[in-house]
């Protein structure tokens, strides 16, 4: 059984294995197998017997769909500079063509070419200033990391200096091989690093509080590295085959729920013919990675397909009324479930193409739709492959133009006045009174998702709004039984416990912990729960939950303590332990 079976095996190795064991059954595992005539993985391992030669296959689709990996979007980013466009595509073509052909003489002259052409200093300032551009606008809001992968190592240190030009010295390191005649060149010293030493430097840039951001690199990193926080890949280095996919793979580990694809930007056109690029499995992969001119492509159709679900509603109804119109719209779990599917894939495009100019148009009609899923959304977390968390720049626009949480929301008075309620229980439309509570009550759960206390509540908030619409709750029984649940929801509220709220942050952080203990677990649940309790009592103020700079202190100094104990790159845990410190301190 032969591992990264698409090296070593079409020479001198091959054969002596092949000599040595004459009947034995080879078995190759290979993530990129090759399929051309002068290196063929599948002459070297295929059985005549299996299916396209394959034994046993498990592709980018499957591991996309399994969770395991993220779809690749790739964005062509040319720079148009004043250089010899025609003699940098001849040298291109000689230089990722079928180098078994090329001699020696001839692939040395086509890079040196190749390595004139890329390193005109202009073009350097260009794309640097637009590698600088593009990772603080797209990249580094959503918490992620990147990768600039330039010709050769000289070029590295151009990058370098440039990238210093638009970003703090400290948010870039190259990582490179000094080896042969860069050993005497001085200018390499700083990047010779014993094991020790860059393993340290790429946990920090694993770590997403480290303020290392941008890896610069030619060779090295480009296979086996493991960074779920990268996902960026700037792209500067004809590559073709199998090295090119186990490059760009870096970028699509998942990370958390923000994370929804890697990305690839092509500043030297190695994607212009993806066929040719990726011909070892050209179909499969044309389906995984998605060209962003594609995507914006989809954007429209996407938005009309959303709006679709509600037909004849009028967008500039603003507020309760305006979300209450659009809900009746869909009165049962298959249409929400269906709304939310189509949402997520809207969603999915905003994210990926968004800060583009062509966003603008369908801008308020997102808006109006986002604030419609959220409204909808299940109160208990139930159906969360459909029902995902908005993405960061999907919250940004409804935090800079929704106000919708500021509508008059007097749910203490229906349920607290027992004159209103025999009123509103009499009243001529039971059904319309149920769906304004139904929505209030919503509202309130959800603002009280994280705490375990309300749990039940939210269950049998669904129950009921199930039961109605199957026809088994008519009208007036609905609004009667939400009554009862609005009551007790106002009663969980106002119920004052012992201890101070801090307190019960402090006993749903224990719970939180004592779930995730295990035998193996490093953690002290009393300890852990006492570091995150003193470091945010010092460094919160009033209000922090409101502003970005205080939920960053916050998020910042949990990530620490949990790396104390060994949880920070437990996501889910992470989330949720932040979620108590929003409600309760």
């Amino acid at each position: 059984m032969v591992d990264e079976a698409h090296r070593t095996q079409e020479g001198d190795l091959g054969l002596k294995m092949r000599a040595a064991l004459p009947n034995a059954f080879f078995f190759g595992l290979t993530g990129t197998p090759i399929n051309r005539r002068d290196r063929n993985t599948f002459a070297a391992f295929g059985a005549e017997e299996d299916v396209h030669g394959y034994l046993s296959r498990y592709g980018f689709e499957e591991s996309i769909r399994d969770g395991a990996t993220l779809p690749l979007h790739f964005e062509p980013r040319l720079v148009q500079l004043h250089i010899d466009k025609a003699a940098l595509d001849e040298a291109y073509a000689d230089l990722t063509g079928s180098l078994s052909d090329l001699d020696r003489d001839t692939l040395g002259k086509a890079a040196a070419k190749m390595k004139v052409l890329v390193k005109v200093p202009e073009r350097i300032q260009a794309i640097c200033a637009d590698v600088a551009e593009h990772y603080q606008q797209k990249v580094r809001p959503n918490g992620f990391k990147a990768m600039l992968v330039t010709f050769d190592q000289e070029s590295c240190l151009l990058y370098k200096a440039q990238l210093d030009q638009h970003l703090p010295p400290e948010a870039s390191d190259i990582v490179i091989s000094v080896s042969g005649k860069e050993r005497e060149d001085e200018r390499y010293r700083p990047y010779k690093r014993e094991r020790d030493a860059e393993e340290k430097l790429l946990d920090r840039f694993r770590d997403p509080n480290d303020l290392l951001q941008i890896l610069v690199v030619t060779a090295k990193l480009l296979t086996g590295f493991d960074a779920p926080i990268l996902q960026a890949m700037y792209l500067d280095k004809p590559m073709r085959d199998h090295t090119l996919l186990q490059a760009i793979t870096r970028t699509n580990r998942t990370y958390g729920d923000k994370k929804t694809h890697g990305l690839v930007v092509d500043y030297l056109g190695v994607f212009d013919d993806v066929a040719k690029s990726l011909e070892f499995d050209e179909e499969g992969f044309r389906r995984v990675v998605s060209n962003l001119a594609a995507l914006k492509a989809q954007l429209p159709g996407a938005v009309q397909k959303c709006l679709a679900y509600f037909p004849g509603v009028d967008k500039s109804l603003g507020g309760f009324e305006g979300l209450l119109a659009a809900q009746e719209c869909l009165p049962n779990n298959e249409l929400r479930d269906a709304f939310a599917a189509d949402y997520c894939d809207l969603s999915s495009l905003w994210e990926a193409i968004s800060p583009d100019l062509i966003l603008a148009p369908h801008e308020s009609d997102y808006r109006w739709l986002s604030q419609i899923y959220v409204s909808v959304q299940p109160t208990s977390g139930a159906g969360a492959l459909l029902w995902r968390s908005l993405g960061a720049k999907t919250i940004e626009l409804i935090h800079r133009n929704v106000h919708v949480e500021t509508l008059r929301d007097d749910l203490d008075k229906i349920v607290l006045d027992p004159q209103l309620i025999e009123a509103i229980l009499n009243t001529q439309n039971p059904g319309q009174k149920a769906r304004e509570l139904e929505f209030k009550i919503a509202a309130r759960l959800r603002a009280h998702l994280n705490n375990p206390r309300y749990r039940k509540l939210s269950e049998r908030l669904e129950k009921l709004k199930e039961q109605h619409e199957a026809g088994q709750l008519h009208s007036i029984a609905f609004l009667k039984a939400l009554l009862d649940l609005a009551r007790d929801l106002v009663n969980a509220e106002k119920e004052v416990p012992a201890v101070e709220n801090e307190d019960r942050g402090r006993a749903a952080l224990t719970e939180l912990f004592q779930q995730i203990r295990a035998a193996d677990t490093p953690v002290v649940v009393e300890r852990i729960v006492d570091d995150i309790d003193d470091i945010v009592r010092k460094i919160r103020f009033d209000g922090w939950q409101a502003t970005e700079a205080g939920k960053r202190e916050v998020r910042k100094s949990l990530r620490r303590t949990l790396a104390k104990y060994k949880l920070h790159k437990d996501e889910d845990l992470l989330k949720k332990a932040y979620g108590y410190l929003q409600e309760y301190y």
